[in-house]
C-alpha cells in the first residue's frame, strides 16, 4: 500500500474512532448507568453535554493551529489525546468524573473534523467521493458505538467499552506519527496548503468579484443548515439506542441486540453516502440537499406510534437521510474555501455544528421526559422542512477560488 493510501486509511480510521468515542456514553447511559448510578436517562445525558461543548468550541483553535503549525501534527495529537482520556472515562466512579473525562475526550476529538477533512480534501482527485468514503467510516463509528458498547455491556462490562477504544487510539497515534513524521516536522499546514494550491508563491487565491454575492448567499445557507441540521443529526445518533430500546421490544430485547440493530441501520445508511458522493461530483450539492431533506421530513412524520419492524424500517430511512446530508456542506466548503485557510473555515463550521449538538442534549432529554420521542419526531420533521427550504435557495453552480492575477 502506498503512503497516500495508508494515510487515507488512517484518516478514515480516525473518523470512525472520533464518532465512536463520542457516542459510547449514549448507550452506556441508556442501558446501564441509569440503573447502576440510580439516575433517570434525562438527567444522565446532561453529563455528556460538557464533552459535546468541547467537541464544538475546540474545533476552531484546532483548525487554526493546523493551518499555522502542522495538520499531520494535530492529527497525531488527536489520536493520543482521545486515547488517554477514553481510558480516564473507563476509570470514572462518579457522574462528575465521567463528565470531566468526556469533556477532555471531546476537546481532543474536536481536532478531527477541521483537520482530518482538510487532509482528505487536499489529497482527493474527486472531492465528493473522498468525503463520502470518509463519511462512511464516521457513520460506521456512530453505529459501531452502540454495537460495541452493547457487546461489552453483555460480556465484560461497560468500562471496557471506553477502555479498548482508548488503547486502539493510542496504537493508531503511534502508527500515524511513524508514517507522517517527516510532514509533522518539516511541512507546516499553511505553507503546504498554499504551495499545493498555488505553485507560484507570489500569487494568492481569491474569489472573483462576480461570484461574491453568490458566495455570501452560500455562506448564509451553510451556517443555517449546518446549525439546524446538527440538531437532527444529534437526535438521530445519540438517541437511537434509546429509541430502539423503547420501540423494538418485540425484536431486540438485549443490549447486544439493540447494538446490532443500531449498527445495521447505521451501516446500511452509510452506503447512501457513496451515492451522494458520486452525485455531488455530477449533479451538484443543491439537488442532493433537496432530496435528503425531503426524505428526512417524510420519515419523521411517519415515525410517531410505530414499533418493531415498521419502526426499524422507517428509522433506517431517516438515518439514511441524516447521514446522506453530512458530506454536502463539507463538499461546498471544500470547493469554495481558499486552501490556505480551509482548516480554519472547517473549524468555524464545526464550532457551530457541535455547539448545537451539545445544546441539543438537554433539550432531547426534556422532550423525552415530558412528551416522549413522538413529539421529538414531529419537531425533527419541521426542522427538516426548513432545511429543504434553505437548500432550494442554493445556486446550481458552486464558485471556486481562482489564482489572483499577477501584479
Amino acid at each position: 500500500m502506498t503512503k497516500p493510501k495508508l494515510h487515507f486509511l488512517l484518516l478514515n480510521l480516525g473518523h470512525f474512532l472520533d464518532h465512536l468515542v463520542m457516542l459510547i456514553f449514549a448507550t452506556v447511559a441508556a442501558l446501564v448507568l441509569r440503573f447502576e448510578w440510580g439516575m433517570p436517562y434525562s438527567t444522565l445525558i446532561a453529563y455528556a453535554t460538557p464533552g459535546f461543548i468541547a467537541f464544538g468550541i475546540f474545533s476552531l483553535p484546532a483548525g487554526w493551529l493546523a493551518d499555522r503549525w502542522s495538520r499531520e501534527g494535530m492529527m497525531a495529537v488527536f489520536f493520543i489525546g482521545v486515547g488517554v482520556f477514553s481510558l480516564a472515562c473507563a476509570a470514572a466512579q462518579t457522574p462528575l468524573q465521567m463528565a470531566t473525562g468526556l469533556f477532555f475526550v471531546g476537546m481532543f476529538a474536536a481536532i478531527y473534523h477541521p483537520v482530518g477533512l482538510t487532509l482528505v480534501v487536499e489529497g482527493a482527485k474527486r472531492t465528493g467521493m473522498a468525503l463520502a468514503l470518509n463519511g462512511i467510516w464516521g457513520n460506521l463509528g456512530v453505529g459501531g458505538a452502540a454495537l460495541l458498547t452493547g457487546l461489552m455491556i453483555d460480556s465484560t462490562g461497560w468500562r471496557s467499552a471506553f477502555f479498548w477504544p482508548g488503547v486502539i487510539s493510542l496504537v493508531l497515534g503511534v502508527a500515524y506519527i511513524a508514517l507522517m513524521w517527516s510532514e509533522i516536522i518539516h511541512l507546516p499546514g499553511k505553507k503546504r496548503a498554499a504551495a499545493r494550491a498555488n505553485p507560484n508563491p507570489q500569487r494568492k487565491t481569491y474569489l472573483p468579484q462576480t461570484d461574491r454575492e453568490i458566495y455570501l448567499r452560500i455562506t448564509l445557507i451553510i451556517l443555517f443548515t449546518a446549525g439546524i441540521s446538527a440538531f437532527v443529526f444529534q437526535s438521530v445518533t445519540f438517541a437511537l439506542p434509546k429509541i430502539f430500546e423503547e420501540r423494538l421490544t418485540g425484536i431486540a430485547e438485549t443490549a447486544t441486540m439493540i447494538g446490532w440493530a443500531t449498527f445495521i441501520v447505521a451501516g446500511i445508511a452509510s452506503l447512501a453516502q457513496l451515492a451522494v458522493g458520486h452525485l455531488l461530483d455530477t449533479a451538484g450539492p443543491r439537488t442532493m440537499f433537496l432530496f435528503v431533506a425531503a426524505l428526512q421530513c417524510i420519515c419523521f412524520l411517519l415515525m410517531p406510534g410505530l414499533t418493531d419492524w415498521w419502526a426499524l424500517i422507517v428509522a433506517l430511512f431517516f438515518v439514511t437521510g441524516s447521514f446522506g446530508q453530512l458530506p454536502i456542506n463539507d463538499y461546498i466548503i471544500g470547493k469554495t474555501a481558499t486552501p490556505e485557510l480551509r482548516a480554519s473555515i472547517y473549524g468555524a463550521r464545526f464550532v457551530l455544528t457541535f455547539t448545537v449538538l451539545a445544546i441539543s442534549l438537554p433539550f432531547i432529554g426534556w422532550i423525552h421526559a415530558n412528551w416522549g420521542f413522538d413529539a421529538l419526531f414531529r419537531i425533527l420533521a419541521v426542522i427538516s422542512a426548513s432545511v429543504f427550504v434553505a437548500a432550494s435557495l442554493l445556486p446550481k453552480r458552486v464558485p471556486e477560488p481562482a489564482p489572483a492575477p499577477a501584479e
